[in-house]
């Protein structure tokens, strides 16, 4: 963590000295103020300058990246990372030759993982990041099955004319089940159960 004392003859002077020799703004510091400093007699005679120390505040994204690559690494996996922050998400896709390992059975580990990342990222943060681990576009393709499997699903229900109920699955992937099928009048959804057993009914809509 970079952390100087700057001084000037006000506390924002010194907060610019600070700034200008990190190279960076004020949104990405903490600030303590040492000394406030004082004009003196016609704002020379018996002045006294202002000192702050300054320190860089964690990059967060930064770290969780770094922790994403640990615990890879850890299981034996060489990949790259590509961060997009956008607003308060985070997206960490992804990339490497033996990329499978780390998605598993329908998403299980990829799922795992991104628990974990989110718990990395949010721990020290005073503001909540959301957070999306995706590999080699997973997401995507699996967002498109739950789509399919959302209809067939629906099909079923109205064809048999009785609930049917879903695997369980996170959250996240819940949501997609429901947004697939809210615009449809024949049908409604509904999840049940306890995390992480927590799953989706379909059923004719009365």
């Amino acid at each position: 963590m970079r952390e100087i004392t700057a001084s000037g003859q006000t506390v924002e002077e010194a907060v610019q000295s600070a700034l200008e020799q990190l190279n960076t703004t004020r949104d990405q510091i903490e600030i303590n103020v040492i000394d406030e400093g004082k004009k003196g007699l016609l704002g020379l005679f018996g002045s006294k300058r202002a000192f702050v120390k300054v320190t860089m505040k964690k990059d967060l994204v930064q770290e969780t990246e770094n922790f994403i690559k640990d615990i890879t690494q850890k299981m034996n996996v060489e990949i790259d990372v590509i961060t997009k922050v956008e607003g308060k998400h985070v997206t960490y896709e992804l990339q490497g030759d033996n990329i499978a390992v780390l998605i598993g059975k329908r998403g299980q580990t990829l799922n795992a993982l991104q628990y974990l990342v989110n718990l990395a990222l949010n721990k020290d943060s005073d503001q909540f990041y959301s957070v999306t681990l995706d590999a080699e576009g997973y997401r995507g393709r699996r967002k498109e099955t739950l789509e399919s499997l959302a209809e067939k699903m629906a099909a079923k229900s109205i064809r048999l004319n009785k609930k049917v109920a879903l695997e369980p699955m996170p959250a996240f992937e819940r949501k997609i089940i429901h947004s697939a099928l809210q615009k449809r009048k024949d049908v409604s959804t509904s999840s049940h159960g306890v995390e992480p057993h927590r799953h989706i009914v379909i059923q004719p809509a009365t």
